[in-house]
């Protein structure tokens, strides 16, 4: 990657985020999630609306050879434990022997040690397709800062900007940063995804969920920006109807499934107003 600043052009087309969203629907891609205990059920539920098909297989003797028969791989890591991690180092190892692709939601990253030496050695072991985690996660895995509070970030998205292109400029991955707009980057573009709803930060797991569907739509598109611009396009837009027809968080958790299986490849294009 040459040391300029990647640019907005080219952008990428929402045509190819409606044709990665409908080839996860139609094929229903297996997704391997090693996640925290909080969210593994609204991941598992997220997935399941959006077509793709979830499965929590997180201990080390099964781990390797399931993440090599998946389509796409999550490692999220929210409440690594010593025999979670071995699973994660494991599921690692088996889809970089199969060229599963796979996602690493650094949660923590920056704030806490030892997880992320963790995040680092998987890392190391196999890049991932993206990473992706609020402004505070990426700019703690960068090296360039702290970390959050919990899993709430403590700085804005434009913050991570510099620690973005480091993290893609020192191992070619697509990242991907959360917030009021989600910036998402590889070695040539930038894109700005400007929907969502604030209560997606009132419902636990939905940033979690973002990651699986992220590593759902790398299963069956190669472009790896368009595959994360497809699941946050997918997940935001989703969030903005449910939001419109729910009275309050509670509702509208159970809203955004409705509207996670509603949308189409169509609708999704038709709506999304990259930047």
């Amino acid at each position: 990657m040459s040391g300029t600043s990647p640019s907005v052009a080219p952008a990428l087309e929402a045509a190819h985020l409606g044709t990665c969203w409908d080839a996860v629907r139609d094929t229903g891609p297996l997704v391997q999630c090693i996640t925290n205990i909080v969210v593994a059920p609204l991941t598992a539920n997220v997935l399941l609306a959006s077509g793709a098909v979830p499965a929590m297989v997180d201990n080390p003797r099964e781990a390797g050879d399931f993440a090599a028969a998946s389509g796409g791989l999550l490692i999220n890591m929210g409440t690594p434990y010593a025999e979670t991690a071995d699973a994660m180092r494991a599921a690692v190892a088996g889809a970089a022997t199969a060229g599963t692709p796979w996602v690493l939601d650094p949660i923590g990253a920056g704030a806490l040690p030892w997880r992320e030496g963790v995040a680092h050695e998987l890392i190391d072991a196999a890049v991932p397709a993206i990473i992706r985690g609020n402004a505070s996660e990426i700019i703690g895995l960068a090296g360039l800062g702290g970390g959050g509070k919990g899993p709430e970030a403590a700085h804005a998205t434009e913050d991570a900007q510099a620690a973005s292109r480091t993290l893609v400029e020192r191992f070619g991955t697509v990242v991907a940063v959360s917030g009021p707009v989600d910036w998402l980057i590889d070695g040539e573009r930038v894109v700005r995804v400007p929907h969502g709803h604030e209560w997606m930060t009132k419902v636990t797991g939905v940033g979690c969920a973002l990651g699986a569907l992220m590593a759902a739509c790398a299963a069956v598109c190669d472009d790896r920006l368009v595959a994360a611009a497809t699941a946050t396009t997918a997940l935001t837009l989703a969030a903005e109807t449910a939001a419109s027809a729910s009275r309050g968080p509670g509702s509208f958790a159970v809203a955004l499934l409705d509207e996670l299986y509603l949308l189409d490849g169509d609708a999704l294009t038709d709506r999304v107003a990259l930047r």
